[in-house]
């Protein structure tokens, strides 16, 4: 059953040197707070896995905490290039790092295969394509009944999933509202989850018809962080940051600007500072 704990104790608890990681959220709600205790504690060796990596992974892989990553698209939305990324790919700084490419279909049948307890996922994709290629992952099987050849990838099955949401009750049961990307299925494939949330309350409300309800007993642990997904947006609570998004290009192309800005916003930062960007963000707009 989730436990209601502190940022920083779900993570001391949850995330371990060499994990498996699964940070998602589609376009919003991606667990930036969470993301930045893991880089504060000082987590290294984890093999990072999202579909749409973008400036979160950026970050952390930019501080040397992963090892490698699974993904099927990276960059920054709207803007270009992962700089810390490339740099990491290209000049090994600062460190190698293993990339494993996947297809948007097969990242999110693996996701549901593991959540399923099977081996493997099986889709109709990969024809013509090239990844197969140079991704010893993606292989072919062929089907008992009809004798048609499908790929076929691993499932995934992360150490710790770590996602944001709008709201848990202190059941620790979780709502998730707007966008609802894989978090549902990479929760339930992982060992261990992480959920932020803006809000605690005594009940949840009705959920919207496209939300999800992840149920106490799926979710190890809940921690209240307002604002969490910031610079990213919250569906009902908070707009993107576009402005930051566009700067992270400058800031991110530079190692020792890049170092100058996570000792400033990250390590020397405390997860209350999303509660305070996020609302300045909203009354702008309100």
């Amino acid at each position: 059953m989730a436990r209601i704990v502190s940022l920083a104790q779900a993570v001391a608890e949850n995330v371990r040197d060499g994990d498996t990681v699964a940070m998602e959220g589609f376009t919003h709600l991606i667990p930036y707070a969470a993301g930045h205790e893991v880089i504060r504690q000082g987590r290294k060796d984890l093999f990072l896995v999202r579909m749409t990596p973008d400036i979160l992974y950026d970050q952390l892989i930019g501080v040397g905490a992963a090892r490698g990553m699974k993904f099927s698209w990276g960059g920054n939305p709207g803007v270009g290039s992962l700089h810390r990324f490339r740099d990491a790919v290209e000049n090994q700084w600062p460190r190698p790092l293993e990339i494993e490419e996947h297809s948007h279909a097969a990242m999110a049948n693996a996701y549901e295969a593991g959540a399923a307890n099977l081996p493997f996922a099986t889709l109709r994709g990969y024809i013509g394509a090239d990844l197969p290629k140079v991704n010893a992952n993606i292989r072919s099987v062929t089907c008992p009944f009809t004798g048609e050849v499908l790929a076929a990838v691993p499932a995934i099955r992360p150490d710790v999933t770590i996602i944001h949401a709008q709201r848990a009750d202190r059941k620790g049961n979780v709502l998730i509202e707007g966008i609802v990307g894989v978090q549902k299925e990479a929760v339930l494939a992982a060992r261990r989850s992480i959920v932020t949330v803006e809000e605690i309350v005594d009940e949840l409300a009705p959920p919207s018809p496209n939300s999800v309800v992840l149920p106490s007993w799926a979710v190890t642990a809940v921690a209240h962080v307002p604002g969490g997904a910031f610079p990213s947006y919250a569906h009902g609570h908070y707009p993107r940051n576009n402005a930051f998004y566009i700067r992270w290009d400058e800031i991110s192309r530079d190692r020792e600007t890049f170092a100058a800005w996570i000792r400033e916003n990250v390590l020397d930062a405390t997860p209350e500072d999303f509660a305070r960007h996020a609302a300045i963000i909203a009354a702008k707009v309100a």
